[in-house]
């Protein structure tokens, strides 16, 4: 077994070589086909959020140990089974479900793994797709994504696109009867506006920094697209959305865009911050009431979810966002670019060729 693996935060990722693992119990082994790079994968690599207040939440806080194989997007092929594990054959390809709690507590019990105060997330805490193989504790993590998608279509559904699917679920009919101002074109917000085209929503009003992505967000359907810096951006925001902004997506989640999602809402309007970018706002408390405003932040998506947006996409036009494959080698770069904000949509390693 291969791996590209973070030895030590912000330091290039280091090879490694050793024996195939071998499937116990329930236990599924898969060799990956594709491995999408998301930006919480830069946020591991570096070794910290930013809290705002010059504080720092260290990723080993989070209970992350080094070293570890990244990769949190993926799409594998079924290699070898464990003795327990039942409903899955050897040969077929499956998205993986990477957010993986300890599946006793309340919290998984009642659906929401992804918020498992014990979670054993793939890519995060264990071993993820950075690697030849990748070894999954139970088929029930294992989706069929169909026949028209591609693997590094699929991939990207793991994470950018269940998070997104999480983050409009919480707006509830929102979604259709309101344009949704998605702040942050990368790979999460144009996989959002592509979502929202799927679930027949109103539609999308992107806001990002960067003219390019700018420009990609109103091909793939955005009704606006918006520079955050422009000083009448509330007001262009607002002109947009038709007068009112009701709902406001962060997947940017620092200072600047939290605060601009907050000041563009109407009395009632929700703003749900996805982005780790980190920071803080200041918040006048008798605003909240007076205003009414939802602030409410959204963790990725559980199974369900997962499963939904899956049925959903799978008869979509494709690509669902702009992507590029590279070579497992060329991981480092991608961080590399992720960080600059170089990388347009997605890009998907394919560790096996």
């Amino acid at each position: 077994m291969r791996s590209f693996q973070l030895c030590r935060c912000g330091e290039p990722l280091q090879f490694a070589e050793r024996v195939d693992p071998k499937p116990s119990g329930t236990e599924v082994l898969l060799k990956v086909v594709a491995a999408g790079v998301c930006h919480s994968d830069l946020h591991i690599w570096e070794g910290f959020y930013d809290l705002g207040g010059n504080k720092r939440l260290m990723v080993q806080d989070r209970g992350v140990t080094l070293p570890l194989t990244m990769g949190h997007e993926n799409v594998g092929e079924v290699v070898a089974l464990g003795p327990k594990a039942r409903g899955i054959k050897v040969g077929q390809k499956r998205l993986v479900y990477p957010w993986i709690g300890c599946g006793i507590c309340p919290v998984c019990k009642s659906g929401n793994e992804q918020l498992c105060t014990s979670p054993r997330f793939l890519g995060v805490l264990r071993d993820g797709g950075y690697a030849s193989h990748i070894l999954v504790p139970h088929p029930r993590y294992l989706l069929d994504y169909g026949r028209r998608m591609k693997p590094e279509d699929a991939a990207p559904l793991a994470c950018s696109g269940v998070t997104a699917y999480g983050a409009l679920k919480k707006l509830g009919k929102l979604v259709k009867t309101e344009p949704v101002v998605v702040i942050g074109a990368g790979g999460l917000g144009l996989m959002c506006i592509a979502i929202i085209k799927a679930m027949k929503g109103k539609g999308a009003i992107a806001v990002d920094i960067d003219p390019v992505k700018r420009e990609v967000a109103l091909k793939q359907g955005a009704i606006a697209a918006i520079d955050p810096n422009a000083l009448d951006a509330v007001a262009q925001l607002k002109a947009a959305a038709g007068g009112l902004v009701w709902a406001v997506i962060d997947f940017v989640g620092n200072a600047q865009t939290a605060q601009l999602g907050a000041d563009s809402l109407v009395k009632g309007g929700k703003l749900i911050v996805v982005g780790l970018f980190g920071g803080e706002i200041p918040v006048s408390l008798p605003l909240l009431p007076i205003r009414a405003l939802t602030i409410q932040g959204s963790y990725t998506g559980n199974l369900k979810e997962l499963t939904e947006l899956v049925k959903l996409m799978r008869n979509r036009p494709l690509p669902l966002v702009p992507t590029k494959t590279t070579t497992l080698e060329g991981a480092q770069q991608v961080i590399a670019d992720l960080k600059v904000g170089k990388v347009i949509g997605r890009t998907v390693l394919r560790p096996n060729g």
